[in-house]
């Protein structure tokens, strides 16, 4: 099947492609934790005139609502022309993205030095994550309950922390390692002072780091335990190429298909025949699982209260609607690299430009784990993006027994709603540098705007 490059498309007038993905990279050079997602989808949405679900006692169509859980995950609804019970289109993506993770009783002294002790969350190459500056993003949460947020490291003036590595005149036992045990995970501890605190006999440097906190961000060691601290690659996303055409950045996996799920439904501009909804969700890079994970109750205790306020709210109503429902799961998927182009099966494989790709299934080990998304559904899906001259492409994760993946398709799957994959090529997923196309950000964006409008 020809794949078409996006750019015959747009070729004739790139300036919404461009300025589209300006605003994009602003916000994913901001927004780098799930915490900072919520936060600005929820300033946007209330700008863009959506309130809060538990504001409003009943609902009409046209009317936009949103809800919050755990300040991890956030929904949002337009309310549709037809009954809720027949149906509602959703976008869902997860906001979470591979990291390295403050312990909870992290502080300590070693050799001059105090470091932070870390525990990775979601896949990463560990070493990827060594001689590179690293900001932190999360917050502290007082006995009081007094919420501290920190963001330190990406602002004008601000000091970078990182985690070293060996150098390489010494490095001829490291060497011999293999790629996954070069770096081990014990060893991702970031450094954070070297100056002693002058009068103190024991634990000099650990003594003036934690009076540092104390004085410019009243944080006592013992905080540590009820803190959520994230570090991450510091800086701001980058143009990539000469020309401009790609983006480079932390955390394109998956908030470049949930920035865009988020736009598509605020910018929709009549109201939609069926409901439209936007699901951002926590620790997909981890299974899912707890309280703002996929597998929550969040999504579906949303739904319920939507159907309450809609006066359409009964059990076989509510099964109803999951049941009516059509999902796409906006996630991102494995664009082919030029130089590692031999994991791919090229036919099946999704590149760079070519547009929005859908994964019918992913999974792997014999799609293991995946939702296989059923031929009807697909079939919709192909004549909604043909109808309204989206450029896709279809794709696998990599060849059979190569590897595989996962998304939260499965789990939207098991309420019984039409599920399938749909997302952004990316390269160097899961790295502190991760790629993406312009051309293929906006168009999943258009892609998703015609979804809401149409399925």
């Amino acid at each position: 099947m020809y794949k078409k490059n996006v750019f015959e498309k747009y070729q004739d007038n790139l300036e919404p492609v461009f300025a589209f993905n300006e605003e994009y990279r602003k916000f994913l050079s901001t927004c780098k934790n799930e915490r900072f997602v919520v936060n600005f989808a929820k300033i946007i949405a209330e700008l863009h005139g959506f309130k809060e679900i538990n504001a409003l006692k009943s609902l009409k169509p046209g009317d936009k609502v949103y809800a919050i859980n755990k300040n991890k995950n956030i929904i949002l609804f337009v309310v549709g022309k037809d009954k809720v019970v027949n149906g509602i289109n959703v976008l869902g993506a997860h906001i979470d993205s591979p990291r390295i993770d403050i312990k909870q009783n992290p502080l300590y002294e070693s050799q001059g030095f105090a470091l932070l002790d870390t525990h990775y969350y979601g896949g990463i190459k560990k070493y990827q994550y060594v001689t590179i500056p690293l900001a932190l993003y999360g917050v502290v949460v007082k006995k009081d309950g007094t919420v501290l947020d920190i963001n330190i490291g990406d602002n004008e003036g601000d000091p970078v922390l990182g985690i070293s590595d060996l150098l390489i005149h010494l490095s001829a036992n490291q060497m011999q390692k293999t790629a996954s045990t070069v770096i081990e995970g014990e060893d991702l501890d970031i450094t954070v002072g070297s100056l002693p605190l002058k009068g103190e006999e024991k634990d000099k440097v650990k003594a003036n780091i934690l009076k540092l906190l104390k004085e410019n961000y009243n944080i006592e060691e013992d905080d540590f335990v009820s803190a959520e601290i994230e570090a991450v690659p510091q800086g701001p996303a980058k143009d990539y190429g000469l020309d401009r055409s790609m983006i480079a950045g932390y955390g394109h996996d998956d908030r470049v298909c949930a920035y865009t799920s988020l736009r598509a439904v605020l910018d929709l501009k009549e109201i939609p025949n069926r409901t439209a909804c936007c699901i951002l969700v926590d620790k997909e890079e981890v299974g899912s699982q707890g309280a703002s994970g996929a597998q929550s109750r969040f999504f579906e205790n949303t739904l319920a209260e939507l159907l309450d306020k809609v006066g359409e709210l009964s059990d076989l109503n509510f099964r109803k609607c999951l049941s009516n429902s059509n999902v796409l799961s906006s996630d991102v998927s494995a664009g082919v690299d030029p130089l590692y182009a031999n994991v791919n099966e090229l036919k099946n494989s999704c590149f760079l430009n070519n547009g929005i790709v859908f994964n019918k299934y992913t999974g792997a080990r014999g799609k293991s784990g995946c939702n296989d998304a059923n031929a009807e559904y697909v079939a919709k899906i192909r004549k909604i993006m043909d109808d309204e001259n989206i450029y896709y492409q279809t794709s696998e994760l990599g060849r059979v027994d190569q590897g595989g993946g996962g998304t939260i398709a499965y789990i939207m799957a098991n309420l019984n709603m039409n599920v399938i994959d749909a997302g952004v090529p990316v390269l160097c997923m899961h790295s502190p540098m991760e790629i993406v196309a312009k051309l293929d950000v906006y168009e999943a964006y258009q892609a998703y705007i015609a979804f809401i409008k149409n399925a």
